[in-house]
């Protein structure tokens, strides 16, 4: 969306050119630095090392990194600018959950290790950023604590027109990576309490990682009024959010969330724990419930937004539009002067 907007090239390391066609953004002009190895660590250090050796100095007049392995190229090219969905969390608060998931001594000594080596590369390279712009006040705090750093806070963009409302449907809708942090064994106990209820999960994983074995045991205890449908179509998810009954989220401290936004373009209520993002758009009694990441609790909410979805529409659709795609262009524009 910012490079279409600005006329400007992606340059990256992977390339899916199918999933960039479906998305509709075939026109934008994408360079790619290399594939990376595809299992972690791996991957995310020759993403790493990709970045700092690059160098587009001579070939452009701005560089805005995005993501968490971009702003390695920051020494080299400037002026720039760092959209930061987060501080990388194996890093810094999900530390020492990582290294515990890990399945021996050996393997725990082996991700403490590489986590304490790249945290150091990933503060050093941070030090040749020169602004720092986030998508929600919960990262704020984290880039604050981490990094020693101020940023500015812009939402992330949610292109409103997409989105459409047909019916308040059967179903109730997860949409999210199949990975732990996302909690989906929470969102079966919440349903194993609602027999009456049906719940919709929509996602993948990323094989050759911590989320596939997640994924296998997941798959071993599914409820019977659970659907895990796995990865679907842009066009399918839309469909999906304009007949689902409400939408469910239980992330852990969520950076910001997107599906929250979506949903409620469509004029969907959310239920979600009251952590992290969630708690920057979902407005408690209107829009949905925040409530407490315990399954009783979260089901007792499911329950009574489903008496009546259709009260939460209008006040839905409303809040979307605070953050649709044209808020978000103008405010990255003066935030790095082209308006």
């Amino acid at each position: 969306m910012l490079a279409r907007a600005f006329k400007g090239d992606i340059i990256t390391t992977d390339v899916n050119l199918e999933a960039i066609r479906n998305l509709g953004y075939e026109d934008v002009n994408i360079k790619s630095l290399g594939k990376t190895v595809k299992f972690p660590p791996l991957k995310q250090m020759a993403a790493s090392l990709l970045f700092s050796k690059c160098d587009f100095s001579e070939d452009y007049d701005f560089f805005i990194f995005s993501g968490n392995w971009a702003h390695y190229a920051a020494r080299k090219h400037k002026p720039n600018l760092w959209y930061c969905h987060t501080p990388v969390r194996v890093f810094y608060d999900l530390k020492d959950e990582t290294i515990s998931r890990q399945p021996n001594t050996p393997a725990k000594y082996v991700a403490s290790a590489w986590i304490g080596g790249h945290k150091w590369f990933d503060k050093r390279s941070v030090e040749h950023i020169d602004k720092i712009v986030t998508n929600s006040y919960n990262v704020q705090k984290r880039i604050k604590e981490f990094y020693d750093r101020s940023s500015t806070v812009i939402y992330p963009p949610v292109d409103i027109s997409k989105f459409r409302f047909k019916d308040h449907g059967d179903f109730w809708l997860s949409v999210n990576r199949i990975y732990p942090e996302k909690r989906i064994e929470l969102q079966f106990d919440v349903f194993r309490i609602l027999p009456e209820e049906k719940l919709v999960i929509v996602g993948g994983y990323a094989t050759g990682d911590h989320a596939a074995k997640y994924y296998e045991r997941l798959i071993k205890d599914v409820p019977e009024n659970v659907e895990m449908r796995g990865a679907v179509s842009e066009k399918d998810l839309i469909d999906l959010y304009s007949r689902c009954k409400g939408l469910i989220c239980t992330a852990i401290d969520e950076d910001f969330g997107m599906t929250p936004l979506e949903a409620m373009a469509s004029g969907k209520p959310v239920v979600a724990v009251n952590e992290g993002g969630f708690k920057e758009t979902i407005v408690h009694g209107r829009t949905g419930m925040l409530v407490a990441a315990d399954a009783k609790e979260l089901a007792k909410a499911v329950r009574a937004v489903s008496r009546d979805p259709k009260r939460y529409k209008d006040a839905c659709m409303t809040r979307a539009m605070d953050f649709d795609a044209s808020i978000f262009l103008d405010m990255i524009r003066k935030a790095i002067n082209l308006s």
